[in-house]
């Protein structure tokens, strides 16, 4: 037991991984007071549990993870999702994943690259413009995913900042502790959004578009619309949210030390190792959620069923035994992909292929346009409260002059 182990606290916040080196002694799995959870910290049993859905339920990953207020309670009962994908058991499951994936085809992909380069260019237009420094979360991070997911599911640009919004009231909700004031608006915002969700679904069944909802719609798999829309909800915050903090995490640590943008700048292959390797060190999804189904044992630690767990990814790219030198951060390291920050098994992230083209181009475009990029001094990054979803809020960089637009 570690009666002081609190993930949402402002040192943990601040700096999740100490926190976790001081616990590492009690084992791979112990029991959290102030969470009312188990949290597994070892790469082994994270795995274990990743890769035995009969055993280790999905279906508390999307629950709120402390009790909501009365009023914000009884507005989240009209908020009839259905279990889709990240909170889903098989066989139900396969089913759905089997669409996604053979709707975000490689043909799809194919046509995104272009897309996404080409806003990446004109955000970074916009920053150069503003002048020699600024926010580069606020500028590109967290427009740039954002707007690729939701163009990619037909969702007109116009609605980008509000959909942005109810998704950040639903991180509230679901993985933080906030206050009944909070709980309440940010019900209301997801009964907002599965609406929104909702008409879409009905736009496209009258008139289809060259769009994810409306191959949704056509598949001859026959999802019912509701499914539809359960299935637009929960796409719409997977996918942006964890990319956000990727492109903030990389950055950071890009920047923190010196001379290694000008080394990435200069060897491009060793981008794709970046962001592994941003993903093993300082991952965007630090916890995730399971529930039992049954008794079990795991890490030497007998669970009784119903017991909810916490599945510490943060701990497990630090440990020792799978990552020599785990506190180094290393853009050539060989093991780097053996991070779990997409999941593994039948939960491995659907979107993985997009988040890594997206760092891609993100990373080798400011590498043209900005090589000059830095941090800016004196600015501390300031984290959101929650157990799940981590990087930058904001992250002040300078950059010079930088260079003109790509002819």
């Amino acid at each position: 037991m570690a009666a002081g182990f609190d993930p949402l606290s402002e040192g943990f916040l601040t700096d999740p991984y100490a926190a976790l080196e001081q616990v590492r002694p009690l084992g791979p799995v112990f029991f959290s007071p102030v969470l009312n959870r188990w949290v597994v910290t070892g790469y082994a049993e994270i795995e274990q549990v990743l890769l035995d859905p009969a055993t280790y339920s999905a279906a508390e990953a999307q629950r709120a993870l402390y009790p909501v207020c009365p009023e914000a309670d009884a507005i989240l009962a009209g908020l009839s999702l259905v279990p889709t994908m990240s909170n889903a058991d098989p066989p139900g499951h396969a089913r759905f994943r089997s669409v996604i994936v053979r709707a975000l085809s490689p043909r799809r992909m194919a046509k995104l690259e272009p897309i996404i380069r080409e806003r990446t260019s004109a955000l970074i237009d916009s920053l150069l413009a503003a002048g020699s420094g600024g926010d580069i979360v606020a500028g590109l991070c967290h427009p740039l995913p954002a707007a690729t997911l939701f163009a990619l599911i037909g969702f007109p640009a116009e609605d980008g900042a509000r959909i942005k919004a109810w998704c950040e009231d639903k991180i509230e909700v679901n993985w933080g502790r906030p206050s009944a004031e909070q709980q309440v608006r940010s019900a209301n915002s997801m009964v907002a959004f599965l609406g929104h969700c909702r008409a879409l679904v009905g736009q496209r069944r009258a008139r289809p578009a060259d769009d994810l909802t409306s191959d949704l719609v056509a598949d001859e798999r026959s999802l019912t619309d509701e499914e539809i829309a359960s299935l637009l909800f929960a796409l719409s915050f997977a996918g942006h949210e964890t990319t956000t903090s990727m492109l903030g995490n990389a950055l950071l640590q890009l920047l923190s030390r010196p001379g290694l943008w000008a080394r990435v700048g200069a060897e491009r292959a060793l981008i794709p190792g970046a962001i592994e390797e941003t993903l093993r060190y300082d991952t965007s999804v630090p916890m995730w959620r399971r529930v039992s189904t049954r008794e079990s044992v795991l890490g030497g630690v007998v669970l009784p069923e119903g017991a909810r767990l916490v599945l510490c990814f943060g701990a497990a790219g630090r440990e020792p035994g799978r990552f020599p030198d785990p506190d180094r951060f290393d853009v050539e390291r060989a093991e780097a992909r053996r991070q779990l920050s997409f999941g593994k098994g039948i939960h491995l992230c659907a979107g993985a292929s997009l988040a890594r083209l997206e760092g891609r181009t993100v990373l080798n475009e400011l590498a043209d346009r900005m090589p000059d990029l830095r941090l800016s001094p004196d600015r501390v990054p300031r984290y959101p409260a929650n157990i799940s979803f981590r990087g930058p809020r904001e992250l002040w960089v300078d950059w010079g002059v930088g260079r003109g637009s790509h002819p």
